[in-house]
Parts: structure tokens; C-alpha cells; sequence
């Protein structure tokens, strides 16, 4: 069952695997791109991150793809990833032209990187434990 997922108008949530390097350096490359701090973020491993899964109507334990949501839509795999772009400041929204490349092949890549990012990148035990200069950015 889907609920209505409320956020300030304008604003958005990215939830990221908490414990993925990859995701880990998506979160702090957002940041300094999203001056006016529209983009929240959440690990998928929190309760907060659990509990937005579940009120879009996806599995709570889903941890391979990241997710955005934004104005009462989801959205995962690359098209979270071009969206995100799309909101951050210039040059990074030209990445959204990226759009037009079919949705299969897109996400075939975005599935490659996913199943192989903690060899490549790394993990930690834990969640990322925002420092106090971004903690107000976390759900």
C-alpha cells in the first residue's frame, strides 16, 4: 500500500545505501552543488529510509538502487541518478540529456556499477554518520 509522502514544496529526497562509499561520495558531491539545500537524504538502512520506502510503495530492505523522491513521485536506477543531477548547479543539470538513451540501456549500466560498487568503491560497517555541517540535510 502507497501513502502520500509529504515534503516541503520544492524539495527533495534522496535515499542512499548508508554504508556504500559510491553512495557516501554521491551525498557529499551533491552537497556543495545544492547550495539552497533542496536535497535531503536518508540512508535506505534508517528507519526514516525505511519508512519513505515503504509509504512509495517499495520493499524496505531494497539497498541497490538509489532513490529520489520528489513531489509525491519515486524515482530509481538512472533515472534517480539524471533527475539528481538535474537539480544541482550549472553544468551538472546538462547530465539530464542523458534522458533520451533508452531506459534499458541506461539502467543496464546503472546495474553493473550497483552489483559491483562495494568491490570497486568499498563499504563500511555502519551507516554514514553525517559531520555536524551536513547533518541538518539528514531526514
Amino acid at each position: 500500500m502507497r501513502k502520500e509522502i509529504s515534503l516541503e514544496a520544492g524539495q527533495a529526497v534522496v535515499l542512499i545505501d548508508g554504508v556504500c562509499h559510491l553512495c557516501q561520495g554521491l551525498v557529499r558531491f551533491i552537497i556543495p552543488r545544492d547550495p539552497t539545500g533542496r536535497i535531503k537524504f536518508a540512508p535506505l538502512q534508517s528507519d526514516k529510509g525505511r519508512e519513505l520506502l515503504l509509504a512509495a510503495g517499495l520493499e524496505s530492505d531494497r539497498l541497490d538502487t538509489v532513490v529520489l523522491l520528489e513531489n509525491g513521485r519515486i524515482y530509481t536506477e538512472s533515472s534517480a541518478v539524471l533527475r539528481i543531477a538535474g537539480k544541482l548547479r550549472f553544468p551538472w543539470p546538462a547530465a539530464y540529456l542523458f534522458i533520451i538513451v533508452p531506459r534499458p540501456l541506461r539502467n543496464a549500466l546503472y546495474r553493473l556499477v550497483a552489483r559491483n560498487r562495494y568491490r570497486w568503491f568499498g563499504r563500511d560497517e555502519s551507516c554514514l554518520l553525517p559531520t555536524p555541517d551536513i547533518k541538518r540535510r539528514f531526514l
